[in-house]
């Protein structure tokens, strides 16, 4: 099967306001472009999702029409195989404006040269089309570029810094950049990041680019008014401090996750406040955190600290957080106990604060977590008794509190159906296997394994869970499982 072509053409002459005249606003030599253009590919029509339109589309290019009512000009979803080679009557329409190949494979291994050639571009998007090399300095002469999209394009290297600079440089009404998993390993990250100065940049996403070495942050790194959304994860390499980003106040997407960075988090986002999105998991951020930013963070839906190096305990001030959907605290040192505010966020989806060194008790009952899908808790020192309403949220799918210290009988009012994963091992609960259980029906994975559960179970029950990969009883030494003979259910536990 063919590539699928998604291409957007928007000129220049077609943006202005049609006259009553009868005259083609489009010309001649762009129409006769656009046309051979068309002949160099074919229209995959078994794409049931594109190949249709396409075809609809592009049969109004007709010899002898105005180029601007056709449709598709300005935006065409075409499915169109073969290849834009250097000599392609593509880089002869000198009004294009906007142009989009994402998720193609149109081009030899290079980056043509004669991109620099489309003056009037202002958009432009070749995400994932494979091209490979060396970015061509003409990139540079692109100076009218508002959104540039280069990503997923592996094998695409910036090789020289000159270039991304006099890019940088030139284009000064660009808002939205996207460099996305390719090669900046060439470039020096203080390099780097001090050509990213421009006033008008609202997005940067630099996901897994390469950089490595020392970032050696200061004031003005990044110190960007209009930013919005800042996305740097996983670049494993890149070290130093935490970016100072207290002045970029407008930011509502910060993803600096799967780095190596260090430093205190009010130090650098003491100001940050709009954020509704901020994930700094997998690096060394250290210290406390701090109550009073906490509190100002009233847009949050995502916070991801996991995989870091906090200290201290969790302040109870999450009260006020309203829109919060996902927290993650998993694999940190943090103590003490889990306060009661984080168990009254009602839009609270998934909250992760497992591989700590929490201790105390779980509040006895609740009943604002009602969104709640998963609950990890596992290997901390928690203790006391499992409590019932961890068993009966509606919408529970993932339930761990392994590894603690959990005392007592385990529920008889369980009726979270919800659930598949449900992981109570390695704790000291005591008693029957509540027969309530065996109405989670939806259960794949169960392990009780490492208790002190007593009584007789027949194990046939357990074929009410047709979906079950794994169970775990081991290591309860008064539990006895009954096998019976005429049992077809056969499972290892």
């Amino acid at each position: 099967m063919g590539w699928l072509l998604i291409l957007c053409l928007q000129f220049f002459l077609c943006t202005h306001v049609r006259s009553s005249s009868s005259h083609f606003l489009c010309r001649l030599d762009d129409s006769s472009s656009l046309l051979q253009f068309k002949a160099s590919f074919n229209i995959d029509t078994t794409d049931t999702n594109c190949g249709k339109l396409a075809y609809a589309e592009v049969s109004t290019w007709q010899n002898g029409t105005d180029c601007c009512s056709w449709l598709g000009v300005c935006y065409l979803c075409n499915g169109l195989q073969g290849m834009i080679h250097p000599n392609s009557t593509l880089f002869h329409l000198s009004h294009l404006q906007t142009l989009n190949l994402a998720h193609n494979r149109l081009f030899p291994t290079q980056l043509s040269s004669q991109f620099g050639a489309f003056v009037n571009l202002t958009h432009l998007d070749l995400s994932d089309t494979k091209i490979q090399g060396e970015v061509s300095s003409y990139i540079s002469h692109l100076s009218k570029l508002v959104s540039l999209d280069l990503s997923m394009n592996d094998d695409l290297k910036w090789i020289q810094e000159v270039t991304l600079k006099r890019l940088l440089q030139n284009a000064t009404s660009l808002t939205e950049l996207v460099f996305d998993h390719t090669n900046m390993s060439f470039i020096a990250p203080s390099s780097f990041f001090s050509f990213l100065n421009l006033s008008s940049l609202v997005a940067i996403s630099l996901k897994g680019i390469g950089l490595s070495g020392n970032m050696m942050s200061n004031e003005n790194t990044l110190c960007l008014p209009k930013l919005q959304e800042l996305y740097m994860s996983a670049n494993f390499d890149l070290r130093g401090q935490l970016p100072k980003l207290s002045c970029s106040i407008s930011l509502t997407v910060l993803d600096i996750s799967q780095c190596q960075f260090q430093g205190s988090i009010l130090q650098f986002f003491s100001n940050l406040t709009q954020l509704t999105f901020l994930s700094l998991s997998g690096n060394n951020v250290g210290g406390e955190l701090p109550p009073s930013w906490l509190t100002s963070l009233k847009q949050l839906t995502l916070m991801d600290f996991s995989g870091n190096k906090l200290i201290g305990r969790i302040p109870d001030v999450f009260g006020g957080l309203t829109k919060l959907k996902t927290l993650n605290f998993k694999n940190n040192c943090l103590e003490g106990q889990i306060p009661s505010s984080l168990f009254h966020l009602t839009s609270l989806s998934y909250l992760d604060c497992s591989s700590n060194k929490l201790e105390g008790y779980l509040p006895n009952k609740i009943t604002v977590l009602s969104n709640l899908t998963a609950l990890w808790l596992n290997n901390n020192t928690l203790k006391g008794t499992i409590p019932s309403w961890s068993l009966s949220l509606p919408y529970l799918v993932d339930l761990d509190l392994s590894n603690n210290q959990f005392t007592g009988h385990i529920s008889t009012a369980i009726s979270s159906h919800s659930l598949e994963y449900m992981f109570l091992c390695n704790n000291m609960l005591q008693g029957n296997i509540p027969e309530s259980l065996f109405n989670l029906v939806n259960l794949t994975n169960l392990c009780l394994s490492s208790n002190n559960l007593s009584g007789f179970v027949n194990f046939k029950l357990f074929s009410k869970f047709q979906n079950l990969e794994s169970l775990s009883l081991s290591q309860n030494s008064q539990l006895s499982v009954n096998f019976e003979s005429d049992s077809d259910y056969l499972l290892s536990v």
